[in-house]
């Protein structure tokens, strides 16, 4: 089950059409959807979660904690629509087009992709690329 908190004013108009998408993500990556919490929230709540947690010193726009067990894909995935804002700036893309990157994004973590290395991060892209085009095609 994919459930949507917030924790800002932000709040997503089309949250059936979102989880919808997730899912047809995780089958399509052969994986079994369990409990994913996605909770959006400022720079100033995943600042604190990132130097709690990951003992980073960094603003980011999103930070996942994986429960998968097995096939099963559990998790936690925060995001700041503050940085979402300024990033879909600083890219020239869309608010939402950058929201869809990183709401995939943190289920492809769970699915197994890696972006430390800069081929890992290089299929990362790729991946999200090709599953920001099946939300388009499904709606």
């Amino acid at each position: 089950m994919i459930s949507f908190n917030y924790e800002n004013d932000f709040e997503l108009s089309n949250e059936d059409q979102i989880a919808t998408w997730i899912s047809q993500v995780i089958l399509s990556e052969n994986k079994k959807e369990g409990e994913i919490n996605y909770i959006f929230c400022d720079d100033d709540y995943l600042l604190n979660l990132n130097e709690q947690y990951l003992d980073h010193d960094t603003l980011t726009d999103i930070i996942s904690f994986d429960y998968s067990v097995g096939n099963e894909i559990h998790g936690d995935i925060f995001i700041s629509t503050e940085r979402v804002l300024e990033n879909a700036a600083d890219f020239n893309v869309s608010f939402q087009e950058e929201l869809q990157r990183v709401l995939v994004h943190g289920v492809l973590h769970y699915c197994g992709y890696k972006d430390k290395s800069e081929s890992d991060e290089q299929l990362m892209r790729n991946k999200e690329d090709e599953k920001i085009k099946m939300f388009h095609v499904e709606h």
